[in-house]
């Protein structure tokens, strides 16, 4: 199905359409695919990858959802490190049964480091936003990225250098302290930071570079992208977007390097959610499909439900610059689901989205009116709806889903795969 590829597993919409259930699927023993290690390719400790296998369940947030398989997850340049989360999740993984869960870990030492620091400015700068916030899960994504744009950052090679790590985050607190004067929110002080750190540089491989011909020579890659293509920080609906590159970009870009094939798996539920602020379309709010691991967050908001929309599907696989398959999941919750055939906007019928130029955030907060504008044309889904999106989306499906354990995904076989 895949041939010698790596697989480059990336989501469509706006997140939580089971990237996660995907991968562990890909790197467990059903798949017989022999996996070498899990890649974190973009996002940070604000991925939520919720997995169920064999009686047990994990959120995943910066290990890699192949974990459960014994897969090693290799955290590459593009991620943000959260330390003091990584080390939270290596507990809860332990207690699941999985032996030394760190010693599965490895960092690429050019990896930005996510602080308490960032995470208080972020809660501190949304609070300021009150209703117009963009929907931030409060974890200080955004303003590690911000902040090394202009900055000598932490990354993660400082966490064996504690002198060096010192000096950074002494310079990190006095950046923010105007924003977090009189505010509510707290941190850690950077003494117990740097202790911290220090023992999670004793507790993790970390590397001089993301070494991956290495993990190549072993066996697949399989690259586990976070969030979703809609909230990507150039392609997404801008200003309601993430602070990283979701789209394939990067993870095409390492193999590359290493003269390596990659296979892009676009994952999609039956149906779109979006969990933050944002345009929705075909969002409905009459739609009751239970989802017990996704809920209302402080910062988040509430978890959106509405109908398969193949127009996002399409811009994003554009956004992409195409892709080689899809998972299509959730196909066990399409009782009163619908799709859109168009929309309905001020200037007409829309029945494509323009994907235009990379980094031209004029044109995404466009796209961003146009989809607050649209009323969706909706009609019936087909009973076949992997065969309905074949024909849709232009690409294979080769993976489905009918529920949210490992056993409940089936390979599907067509004559495009």
């Amino acid at each position: 199905m895949f041939g010698d590829r790596h697989l480059i597993v990336v989501d469509l919409g706006f997140g939580d359409a089971g990237k996660g259930a995907t991968v562990d699927w890909l790197c467990s023993p059903r798949a017989g695919l022999d996996v070498s290690a899990v890649v974190r390719f973009n996002g940070g400790a604000q991925a939520a990858h919720n997995v169920v296998a064999d009686g047990r369940h994990h959120t995943f947030r910066q290990f890699g959802s192949g974990t459960l398989s014994g897969v090693p997850t290799l955290l590459s340049r593009h991620m943000l490190v959260e330390p003091l989360a990584l080390a939270a999740e290596a507990r809860e993984l332990a207690a699941m049964g999985v032996a030394h869960p760190l010693s599965l870990l490895y960092a690429d030492e050019r990896a930005l480091l996510t602080t308490p620091i960032h995470g208080a400015a972020n809660r501190r700068r949304e609070d300021t936003r009150g209703t117009a916030r963009h929907g931030s899960c409060g974890i200080g994504i955004g303003e590690t990225a911000s902040y090394a744009l202009d900055h000598d950052a932490p990354r993660v090679a400082d966490c064996a250098r504690p002198d060096v790590l010192r000096r950074k985050l002494i310079a990190l607190e006095e950046h923010y302290a105007p924003l977090l004067a009189g505010g509510r929110h707290r941190y850690d002080p950077i003494d117990d930071l740097v202790a911290a750190y220090t023992a999670f540089a004793g507790a993790v491989a970390i590397l001089p570079g993301e070494q991956l011909a290495g993990f190549a020579r072993s066996g697949r890659l399989v690259f586990e992208g976070a969030q979703g293509v809609l909230l990507d920080e150039w392609r997404g609906t801008h200003p309601y977007t993430t602070w990283s590159t979701v789209e394939p970009r990067n993870a095409r870009d390492m193999l590359a390097r290493i003269g390596a094939p990659g296979y892009v798996l676009g994952v999609t539920r039956a149906y779109l959610t979006r969990h933050g602020a944002g345009p929705f379309p075909t969002e409905d709010p009459a739609l009751s499909i239970p989802e017990p691991h996704n809920g209302t967050g402080v910062y988040q908001g509430a978890f959106r439900r509405g109908h398969l929309d193949p127009l996002l599907l399409r811009y994003a696989i554009d956004a992409c610059g195409g892709i080689d398959g899809l998972a299509v999941n959730h196909l066990d919750a399409v009782g009163d689901i619908r799709t859109a055939t168009g929309y309905l906007t001020a200037d007409g019928c829309v029945d494509r989205l323009d994907c235009g130029v990379w980094q031209d955030l004029e044109h995404q907060r466009g796209l961003t009116d146009l989809l607050s504008a649209a009323t969706p044309a909706l009609a019936d889904l087909p009973g076949d709806v992997p065969g309905y999106l074949e024909a849709e989306l232009g690409a294979p499906v080769v993976l489905t889903a009918h529920g949210p354990d490992r056993a409940d995904r089936t390979v599907r076989i067509t004559a495009q795969a």
